[in-house]
């Protein structure tokens, strides 16, 4: 009796770390017809995050910008393959305009600061991305 139960302990807590550590949301930025811009509204709570995947072409200006109400929350920008953020909004500013410097998925990560996730605060967010 106590070895099944034990079995069963031992296999969740192999899992709860895979859980606890699943990555952020992702969606896919997409554009309608003859528009440069998309404007993203959304909600973030605790750990959670959102990543937003932009094509881009070498040569394009993409402009981001982060409003809202809790000040903890940020946006990172990544480049394709890149292990470090080509922006990082909680030292820079809700605001990034940067020259795509070649083609690919860029990454904006859409999250909270580790203090306000671990008080479990909530952010309602506008994310306006443009593409030129």
């Amino acid at each position: 009796m106590l070895k099944p139960l034990l079995l069963t302990a031992a296999a969740l807590a192999l899992v709860a770390p895979a859980i606890a550590q699943r990555g952020p949301r992702t969606e896919r930025v997409e554009f309608a017809p003859r528009h440069s811009f998309k404007i993203i509204t959304g909600t973030i709570k605790g750990h959670d995050a959102v990543r937003y995947l932009l094509a881009a072409r070498g040569g394009q200006k993409l402009k981001v910008r982060l409003q809202t109400g809790n000040p903890s929350n940020y946006f990172n920008v990544t480049a394709p393959g890149a292990q470090a953020a080509v922006f990082v909004g909680s030292s820079s500013g809700n605001s990034f305009t940067f020259t795509i410097p070649s083609k690919g998925d860029y990454a904006i990560d859409v999250y909270l600061m580790r203090d306000a996730a671990r008080r479990l605060e909530n952010a309602h967010y506008t994310l306006t991305v443009e593409l030129f």
